[in-house]
Order: C-alpha cells, then sequence, then structure tokens
C-alpha cells in the first residue's frame, strides 16, 4: 500500500504548475486574436449605418454584417447591398471625412493626416461594368406621400400637390425596384456610363441619400467593394432584401 505522502505526491505531479497555466492561458487569446483578425479581415466585415439612407431594410444605427468571401471568389451582382471602402476620416479628430483619398491636412481640425482610418459606405449595386445608367422623369406622387425629403426641402409646398417623379433605366430598360421606400423624386435628367471594373451605387431611401448621383466620382472600383450584407445583426437579427 503506497503511503499517503507518496499519493499527494503523485497528485501534485499531476497538476499544471502555475507557469504552464500562464503559458495556456496565453496561447489561447493569442489564438482567439488570430482568428478574429483572419474573420474580420478576410472572410466576414461589420459596419454601423449611421444615416438612414437605406431605409427601410437598414434603419440608422443598425449594424450590420457582410460576406468578404463572396466578393473574394466572385463579382458584385446588380441588387446586392454592399460594404464598400468610400474614403477617409480624420485619426485625430474623427469629424471630418471625404471622398477618395485624404488630404495631407485635416480641414476640419488643422492636424497632418498620415494613416486616415477608412470610411465605409453602405449602398446597393444599381449600375455594372460597361452599363449606361438614366434617370428620368416618370411620373407624379402627392406631397404627403414624401415622408424623407430632406429638411426643408418641401417647405411651403402644399400637401396635395402633385410632385413629379423619376426612375432608373439601366441599358434604356426601366429598373424594377421594390426595395424603395417611397417615390424618388425628380430633380433633373443624370446619365452615367459606368466604366469596366467600377460599380454605381444607390442607397434605397433614394429621396435622402447622399450616394453616386452627388459623388465627384461616381463609380466605385472593384476593388474597393468589400463585402455583400446579408443581415442586420442589432437591434435584432433580420434578413436583407437583395
Amino acid at each position: 500500500m503506497k503511503k499517503e505522502k507518496d499519493i499527494k505526491t503523485e497528485e501534485e505531479a499531476k497538476k499544471p504548475s502555475f507557469i504552464s497555466e500562464i503559458f495556456s492561458w496565453i496561447q489561447i487569446i493569442v489564438a482567439a486574436f488570430i482568428i478574429a483578425f483572419l474573420l474580420n479581415n478576410f472572410v466576414i466585415a461589420n459596419s454601423t449605418v449611421p444615416t438612414g439612407s437605406m431605409k427601410d431594410n437598414i434603419m440608422e444605427g443598425d449594424r450590420v454584417m457582410g460576406l468578404r468571401l463572396t466578393y473574394t471568389f466572385g463579382s458584385p451582382e446588380r441588387g446586392d447591398i454592399a460594404i464598400f471602402d468610400f474614403g477617409w476620416i480624420c485619426p485625430h479628430c474623427e469629424t471630418a471625412m471625404g471622398e477618395g483619398e485624404a488630404p495631407d491636412t485635416c480641414p476640419y481640425c488643422g492636424e497632418t493626416i498620415e494613416d486616415a482610418d477608412d470610411l465605409y459606405y453602405v449602398k446597393r449595386v444599381i449600375g455594372m461594368p460597361g452599363d449606361r445608367i438614366e434617370i428620368r422623369r416618370e411620373g407624379s406622387v402627392t406631397a404627403s406621400d414624401i415622408t424623407e425629403a430632406p429638411p426643408g426641402s418641401l417647405a411651403g409646398i402644399p400637401e396635395d400637390a402633385q410632385l413629379v417623379t423619376a426612375a432608373v433605366y439601366v441599358n434604356g430598360e426601366k429598373l424594377d425596384e421594390p426595395y424603395l421606400k417611397e417615390p424618388m423624386l425628380y430633380t433633373g435628367d443624370q446619365e452615367f456610363e459606368v466604366p469596366e471594373g467600377c460599380y454605381f451605387m444607390l442607397g434605397d431611401n433614394r429621396n435622402n441619400s447622399e450616394d453616386a448621383r452627388y459623388w465627384d466620382d461616381p463609380y466605385i472600383d472593384e476593388d474597393k467593394m468589400l463585402a455583400k450584407v446579408y443581415f442586420r445583426y442589432w437591434p435584432g437579427i433580420k434578413w436583407l432584401d437583395s
């Protein structure tokens, strides 16, 4: 029979040392960090939508998640809701932001910008490479039916007034857009020729969306298209229309 002292010694030998436990935890933390880094940079993309430009599919403040692999192994398709790299955010004040490459000096806080943060947008793919996009006068709608026009834009217009609406045409054919929150108001004829390797993006809340119609460069290069959005994960889970 083994002595009690001998038994305790064997049990203690089986227990991991304090240093080995610390090392084990470090391995777990490092592995978790690597997995999170790979997922966030190569598999998934998530974004908080700060405006209502994609109502009612995506509301202001919603957090959405997209799959990078969709565009790693394939190309964007018309109708996709996509996260894309649009421009820059000042890393100092986080207030100034803009389209394209960042300036050398922040126009808001005056600090030198050496490594700007990325500004991500979420919009819908409307134009594919080589498409001709036209926005034409289409019909009319009663002013009271428009709820998303920018503040003050309809000031003084009677609720029963008839407003001119517009529609999007792709290569001469009217685009069916059941996802629109309300009829798009007509602000003038526009025409765009989408270059090869680029995409034309619009918001679903067409009357209150700063999108390709107003950008200095209305086309997004394919290498800026990061992920196809599939669902909202906060507040609550919601699969998105495409």
